[in-house]
């Protein structure tokens, strides 16, 4: 006991004692505690959903927003991250119309994408309702839900924007405000006996808000910053269209593939086997990314930091809060995971109901993947901090080359716990491979030059 404490006493100083660190948890804070809320009233937002909807319609209900969610994804560029790495750039090396010019052309880009994901949405939308709900009379559902990508306009530049300029604080009120208003809709749905549609019409609601917000906010801090930004001509970048676009790509084609890896997790169970495996296999899903509720802002509070100590070439820094984090994020993975072993089978009973029990394998498979993939969470925004952007899309299409494979063999025949087995799996290749990957890229950045 008195060992533990003397650690904890010793952690505790190694953060408050460096300002880096002290810089990254009061953003991860912010993050954080609009996170914990927010998830809180997510979980209750599933709770009645799930008690609302049955399993089986609870599944459709998955498959719909995944459906929607992963379009969205494929045509996008992660615009966040491009505005986080040259908008600080460029802001640290004292040229804010070229960080203003960034900003504009990735909002430009990401309003065209979404437009185009809406686009397909709605013309896909009888395949998802035929192969993913097994009902081609709900492809207008998947077009109502699809209105989304039309409010997320700009968002991801947006939040890009707000990171770079330590806005977490905004980032997190938003958050909370949009979880309210989602959750405030589903009770009322849930008390006047609604359906599937009043659950989709309470979540389209709550995107709208975070979305429109998160947007508004931006753009008056763009303003404040570069004043008229808008008329920051993008041909000043011209120079540097050239890695812009390879950061751009890159990005995509790696979050291309988490669409296949991890994002439509739900969609393959929909496709290969049923509603009710999905509605086991969503229930899984969303009690291990609970498991991730601290570590979730941690990649956006960490990020900008590792690429303004990467920009000002401090190693020991940037080792410092790689080793910080991880021994943060997975000593609370492991404590949750066991408290999970011991009492999720009563919770999944009480809180849902015992039809929903069989999702509890599942859940304990997932966790042994998490469990590695929160230790090591800034392995994909340490390569690109260090200028690897192409890594973990290479790295992440070879698994996701073998996961798919694995899915196709497996999942037909042992259902969703094949497909949980197979993502725990994914997360430990991934994250062994890109930790010594970024170990041997800072060990090369290290040596003086000749």
């Amino acid at each position: 006991m008195q060992t533990m404490r003397s650690w904890l006493n010793s952690l505790y100083h190694r953060l408050v004692e460096n300002e880096l660190s002290r810089r990254i948890i009061k953003n991860m804070g912010y993050l954080f505690s609009s996170t914990g809320i927010s998830a809180a009233i997510s979980m209750l937002q599933g709770i009645l959903a799930a008690r609302l909807l049955g399993v089986a319609d609870f599944g459709i209900l998955g498959a719909i927003t995944v459906f929607t969610s992963v379009i969205n994804n494929l045509v996008s560029f992660r615009m966040s991250e491009l505005v986080v790495k040259y908008v600080g750039k460029y802001t640290v090396e004292g040229e804010p119309r070229k960080a203003a010019a960034v900003f504009k052309l990735a909002a430009l880009v990401e309003m065209l994408a979404s437009i185009i994901a809406f686009g397909l949405v709605c013309v896909l939308a009888p395949v998802g309702a035929k192969f993913f709900a097994k009902d081609i009379s709900l492809s207008g559902l998947f077009i109502f839900y699809g209105f989304i990508l039309l409010a997320n306009l700009i968002a991801e530049s947006s939040i890009g924007l707000l990171q770079i300029f330590d806005k977490f604080r905004n980032i997190a009120a938003i958050n909370v405000l949009q979880s309210l208003v989602t959750l405030a809709i589903i009770v009322v749905i849930y008390f006047s006996d609604g359906d599937l549609i009043g659950i989709l019409l309470a979540y389209l609601c709550g995107k709208f808000v975070g979305a429109l917000g998160l947007t508004s906010i931006a753009l008056v801090e763009a303003t404040h910053r570069w004043g008229k930004w808008w008329l920051s001509p993008v041909s000043q970048l011209r120079a540097h269209f050239k890695e812009l676009t390879n950061f751009a790509i890159n990005s995509n084609f790696s979050a291309s593939i988490s669409l296949v890896t991890k994002d439509s997790e739900i969609l393959w169970v929909s496709f290969f086997r049923n509603p009710v495996e999905t509605g086991f296999y969503k229930l899984a899903l969303a009690l291990s990314n609970m498991v991730q509720l601290p570590v979730n802002p941690m990649p956006q509070a960490t990020y900008p930091e590792l690429s303004r100590e990467v920009a000002s070439l401090n190693w020991n820094n940037v080792r410092y809060v790689l080793r910080q984090g991880s021994i943060l994020a997975g000593a609370y993975t492991l404590a949750v995971t066991v408290f999970l072993l011991l009492f999720g089978k009563s919770l999944i009973s009480w809180l849902y109901g015992p039809e929903f029990l069989k999702a509890f394998p599942a859940l304990m498979v997932l966790l042994i993947g998490f469990l590695v993939a929160n230790t090591f969470y800034w392995r994909r925004i340490a390569l690109l901090a260090l200028g690897q952007p192409g890594f973990p899309a290479r790295l992440n299409f070879v698994l996701a080359a073998l996961k798919v494979l694995g899915i196709i063999i497996l999942v037909p025949r042992y259902g969703f716990i094949a497909s949980a087995a197979l993502l725990s799996a994914f997360y430990w290749a991934g994250s062994i491979l890109s930790v010594i990957k970024i170990r041997s890229t800072l060990i090369q950045q290290e040596q003086p030059y000749p």
